[in-house]
């Protein structure tokens, strides 16, 4: 009821909030690496690097492969084989990491970075070199590595605790939040609106998609803030608004995330609380409208359900 409220009022802030929304995704882009013409003839144009001349193509250290436009995880070097068709290939990605597209050929599916759009190749089926029968044949100029034991330089993080207007103006305070975005995920539905959310019909949840730099917070960091800042015992609801869309939610997006999320929830239930918190591996992240985007910042209000209580310790 609380956000209905607020939503009634949409039409008198339309054009201030339309007038900044730019600002926001500006904030965004900044994050991104200027790229070479090289780079940028793959990864923006859409192009194809030579076969068998990848940086990428016979490499086998342990590690994870990043957007090179991004910096974000797409792949693990567990997940890498040698497909003999002269680019790196992979039998799967990082949860929520990858986009399928429709290529515009008509026949190939495209995939990119989920966050930033950036190219990275086509995926294929059904050519039986691994038990997943899938290949995504990327272009090394497409991606960076990290070695194991090195940290990486950005990663991500997918949180839903209610309204998202009120989880993302308390994260984006926090020192390391990079950048961070509204939107619905967790669902069946592509490319979903506000109102098909709220029709609870799609499945998706209200969410917070982070991009934080670990040398300056980790994901246990942002983890006991999430519970901190919302009731988590509250099944399908938060505060006046309710809805399966409004559940409590870790999309993780690798299984140290998935451990650190079972782990406080255990912590909590010895503490005596009734966990509601779903723990579920990440899904394709679909960003909300313009207009929802860094809502509190834009119009001055303040979150009517979501404050920190502290909890933990340590």
């Amino acid at each position: 009821m609380g956000k209905l409220i607020y939503l009634m009022m949409f039409t008198i802030i339309i054009l201030n909030i339309s007038c900044q929304g730019e600002e926001m995704t500006d904030d965004i882009h900044s994050q991104f690496n200027t790229l070479t013409p090289r780079e940028k003839r793959i990864i923006e144009d859409k192009g194809t690097e030579p076969p068998f001349m990848g940086e990428y193509y016979k490499h086998y250290e342990v590690g994870t492969y990043t957007c090179r436009k991004c910096d974000l995880p797409l792949y693990r070097s567990a997940d890498k084989f040698d497909s003999g068709a002269g680019w790196p290939s992979f039998d799967d990605e990082l949860p929520g990491a990858v986009k399928h597209l429709p290529d515009k050929d008509g026949q190939r599916t495209e995939i990119i970075c989920a966050f930033c759009g950036a190219h990275l190749g086509h995926v294929f089926s059904g050519e039986n070199f691994t038990p997943k029968n899938t290949r995504h044949c990327v272009n090394s100029i497409s991606m960076n590595f990290v070695p194991e034991g090195q940290p990486l330089k950005k990663d991500r993080a997918v949180f839903a605790a209610g309204c998202f207007w009120g989880v993302e103006h308390l994260f984006r305070k926090l020192p390391g939040v990079l950048t961070t975005r509204v939107g619905y995920t967790g669902g069946n539905k592509s490319e979903p609106s506000y109102q098909e959310v709220c029709s609870k019909t799609t499945g998706h949840a209200e969410a917070l998609e982070i991009v934080f730099d670990p040398s300056r917070i980790n994901y246990e960091e942002l983890t006991r803030f999430f519970f901190e800042i919302h009731d988590f015992t509250q099944v399908d609801r938060q505060g006046p608004d309710i809805g399966d869309q409004y559940r409590s939610a870790i999309f993780f997006t690798n299984d140290t995330q998935k451990q650190i999320a079972k782990k406080y929830i255990e912590l909590l239930e010895n503490m005596g609380y009734k966990v509601a918190t779903e723990v579920t591996e990440a899904s394709i992240f679909w960003p909300a409208e313009d207009y929802h985007q860094d809502y509190y910042q834009k119009t001055g209000k303040t979150p009517y359900c979501h404050f920190q209580k502290k909890i933990f310790s340590e």
